[in-house]
């Protein structure tokens, strides 16, 4: 039998030691998980025994991936699926003693202050990091000194006005209005003083690697890949962004109520 070649890259050799059927089964259709995570960790301080968030790990490959070559413990949180079938994913790869499933909204952690070593999001960050506020409020879960770390589809640069025609059916059928640069998330992150971005950049021939993901894995998935071979890395490809909480970051409480009393008066003038 010959030997099965499909998604072998030297430029991701941990990757290449998965089984592609595995892969293919347990993703969705965005990005290859694995591809990415390798790509971000590479230029991430992880080591043995950290505590690491994987923030919107969709099946859990990520989480998986990182315990496996990374020996980090990892709480694999998501909203869309649930803990039980991420929990059978997890057994299956025998690291429940290192991999927690969790159900949670990336809005409202059920985690302490400062409990993790390092924070990673893989292809999910768009989808809720685009509020000016929200770095505020996940920043608290790392340690002061602890990376946050996110990478996924993005843009080369940005867009201002209406899509180009050649990617236009695709991003009005998506809708990924939160896909930005690596300069755009540079800015977003800076502006806050919680962190200091270490790393923002976008992978070279990003948009090849997409492509090749896609008529690997998800070959009737036509929309996209003939907005992704049209558009051939002008607008569309991945970026990364890596930064480190500042020791002398002032993190604001996010505010839940306000302590206020009614008062009873008539409702009308009176006379």
């Amino acid at each position: 039998m010959p030997a099965d070649t499909r998604l072998l890259s030297p430029q991701f050799p941990r990757t290449s030691r998965y089984n592609p059927d595995w892969l293919i089964a347990n993703a969705g259709s965005g990005a290859h998980t694995l591809w990415i995570t390798e790509w971000l960790a590479s230029v991430m301080d992880l080591k043995p025994g950290m505590r690491v968030l994987d923030l919107g790990c969709g099946r859990a490959l990520s989480s998986i991936f990182l315990r496996r070559e990374f020996a980090v413990q990892v709480w694999a949180v998501d909203l869309w699926i649930d803990a039980s079938t991420n929990f059978a994913c997890i057994r299956d790869a025998g690291l429940e003693d290192g991999v927690f499933a969790i159900h949670a909204d990336a809005r409202a952690l059920p985690f302490a202050n400062e409990f993790f070593d390092a924070i990673t999001c893989i292809d999910a960050y768009y989808y809720f990091g685009t509020d000016d506020t929200y770095l505020n409020y996940l920043t608290r879960f790392v340690k002061p000194g602890g990376q946050i770390g996110m990478a996924g589809a993005g843009l080369m640069q940005e867009i201002n006005g209406p899509p180009p025609e050649t990617i236009r059916e695709w991003w009005l059928q998506d809708l990924p209005w939160g896909f930005h640069s690596a300069a755009w998330w540079k800015r977003h992150w800076e502006k806050t003083g919680m962190v200091d971005v270490e790393l923002a950049d976008a992978m070279p021939d990003g948009w090849q690697r997409w492509l090749d993901w896609h008529q690997t894995g998800f070959p009737n998935n036509t929309v996209e890949i003939k907005a992704v071979e049209a558009d051939a890395g002008k607008y569309l490809g991945y970026t990364r962004m890596v930064g480190r909480r500042r020791a002398d970051a002032k993190l604001h409480e996010p505010l839940v109520s306000v302590p206020v009393q009614y008062v009873k008066k008539p409702i009308l003038r009176q006379g």
